[in-house]
Formats: C-alpha cells, structure tokens, sequence
C-alpha cells in the first residue's frame, strides 16, 4: 500500500511543479502535511492518500489540519469515489485534482 501513496504523492507533486507552485513539506505538531504549496502569496495544503478506508486514516488525513490557523484552501487527495469534505477541508479523488479551481496560478 506504500507504494500506490509514494506513487499518488508524485502524481500531485508532478502537476504542483508543472503550475508553478514551490512546493515544500510542511509540519503541524508532529504531524506532517505532504504538500505545502506557494505561488505569489497565494498558498494551499495537499494530503494525498490512497483510499479513506479507516476512521483511523480520516482522522489522520483530515486531523493533520486541527493546527494549521490559517484561511487557505486544504484538500485532501484520494482515489476514493464519495465526497468525505468536512470542517471546510476538500476531499477530490485524485482524477478530479487537475481541475481544482485554486490551483490555478
């Protein structure tokens, strides 16, 4: 399952270089939030996961926000079928990413 997440991760990272984006690793606590991502003061946040199989992987993927005080877009990218967006944080399955209207530069 490492794998397909290593292979997901860089899908996003690959279409956030090709926007623009400076791209980097950010940390909230001791959690780690995959993408953090900066364009002309404009900034998002990205978890990337393979599927929201769990209520132990929800609470991680989205839980990893709880400390992030800021107003910019937060997503959370999966290959899951079904809107699981909560708290004002987005869920897009992964096909749907490129579209994403904030990520436009």
């Amino acid at each position: 399952m490492r794998d397909i997440n290593l292979v997901l991760e860089n899908i996003v990272y690959m279409e956030l270089l090709r926007r623009g984006y400076t791209v980097t690793v950010g940390k909230a606590g001791h959690q780690e939030i995959d993408f953090v991502c900066e364009d002309q003061g404009n900034k998002l946040y990205i978890q990337v996961a393979y599927l929201l199989a769990s209520e132990n992987t929800i609470a991680r993927e989205f839980g990893v926000y709880d400390r992030v005080r800021d107003n910019f877009p937060k997503y959370v990218v999966t290959l899951d079928e079904f809107d699981m967006s909560r708290d004002g944080i987005k869920h897009r399955n992964i096909r749907e990413f490129p579209s994403v209207n904030h990520l436009s530069p």
